[in-house]
Formats: structure tokens, C-alpha cells, sequence
């Protein structure tokens, strides 16, 4: 971080991948008066795009990084003149997905190149521990390195996009589908695959909301 390397901790593509979130988000109904909690935001990729199209104080980010965020707020948001428009109380350092502290429910949900960090058990995790946050219209938003139909789960897999290798037991995982649905199912949550959405590594994009 004190080298300035805080965009290439997060992947890089800053331009790209916060441009791409925010399109896809408004695409999905956000509205500026919508609520949207970044999870994972790192140093806010995503934060400072969503950050002057939100309302003020309708951006949440959380990470469990205080070095990103740092960078976030006193590098990119200070850059941009932004850092004023992100009232504190909006950034949290949350090490095991303690969402109860943010007491608050939120409209949108966005985990981007978050699941693809996880294995299956911590995705269950932080999905449950979401559960408090939402209402019944609210929407989980999340990607994840998806296995094809037909190709052996278990083999290191090649994404010809972006030149990837995702791996189903070390960082980073790709998963089946139906591994996200088995998650679903324990919970009070249904799932939808949204597939592609333009992700420069070929991430899939599934919705998560409340069962009704």
C-alpha cells in the first residue's frame, strides 16, 4: 500500500471492473436512493463510482483489509474530490462477516471476485451471516469462476478470458452451479444464475434474495 501497488492488490482493471459493476448494478434497478453494500470493497473500485451516483450516504463498503480501505479513502476518493461525500460510518472492518455490526438492511448487495477467494464452507458463511441485512425485495449480487457443463470439477480449469487457472481446492476456486444451489437450499434464500455479464475474466454472475 505505502508503494501505491493498492490497485494491483485488488486485481487490477480498476477502469474496467468499476465501470462494468456499476452499469450492471443500474441495469439490475439500482436507483440513486437505493441502498448498496460493497462487500469485499477493497480500496472502493467499485465505491467511486457508486459513491456520487448514490445518494449521499447510501454507499456501505466492507473489507477485511483496513490498509485498502485506507487507500480508498485517502488516495482514490481524496484524488477525485470525493472523500467528502462519504459520511463516516460507511466503512467497516469486518474480519468474519460480523454484519450485525453495520445494523442496517440494504436494497443491493454486491460480492464481485469475492467467492472465487472462498471455499464452499466461508461462501455459506458470509451468505448466512448476510441473511439480518436484507428485506424481502432486497438483492445479493455475487460472481464466481463457474466449472462448465461437461468438464471434470476436480481438474484445475483454464479460463481463456483473462488467462485464468481456478482450482476446486486452493485460490483461486471455481465451482458448479449446483454447489452455489446447495448452499441456497439450506438457507432462507433462493438463487438465480444471471451467467455472463461481461466480466473481462469470464466470473458468472448468479442473484441471491429471499425466499418468499
Amino acid at each position: 500500500m505505502a508503494a501505491g501497488q493498492h490497485r494491483a492488490v485488488v486485481g487490477s482493471l480498476w477502469e474496467e471492473l468499476g465501470d462494468l459493476q456499476i452499469k450492471f448494478l443500474i441495469s439490475q434497478g439500482l436507483r440513486p436512493s437505493h441502498t448498496l453494500l460493497d462487500v469485499g470493497c477493497g480500496c472502493l473500485r467499485l465505491g467511486v463510482k457508486a459513491i456520487p451516483y448514490l445518494q449521499r450516504g447510501n454507499y456501505f463498503g466492507i473489507d477485511n483489509n483496513a490498509s485498502l480501505l485506507e487507500a480508498g479513502m485517502n488516495v482514490e476518493l481524496q484524488q477525485i474530490d470525493l472523500k467528502g461525500a462519504l459520511p463516516e460510518g460507511r466503512l467497516f472492518i469486518l474480519p468474519d462477516f460480523e454484519f450485525d455490526k453495520l445494523e442496517k438492511k440494504f436494497d443491493y448487495l454486491i460480492a464481485q471476485s469475492l467467492f472465487s477467494h472462498f471455499t464452499l464452507n466461508r461462501i455459506r458463511r458470509c451468505l448466512s451471516r448476510m441473511i439480518p441485512l436484507l428485506h424481502e425485495t432486497s438483492k445479493i449480487f455475487a460472481t464466481f469462476f463457474e466449472v462448465p457443463a461437461g468438464q471434470d470439477p476436480v481438474k484445475p480449469l483454464r479460463h481463456d478470458a483473462g488467462g485464468v487457472i481456478s482450482y476446486s481446492d486452493k485460490d483461486p476456486y471455481h465451482y458448479l452451479f449446483s454447489d452455489l444451489e446447495f448452499i441456497a437450499q439450506e438457507l432462507p434464500l433462493k438463487i438465480r444464475y444471471l451467467g455472463e455479464w461481461g466480466h473481462p475474466r469470464n466470473q458468472k454472475m448468479v442473484l441471491f434474495e429471499l425466499r418468499k
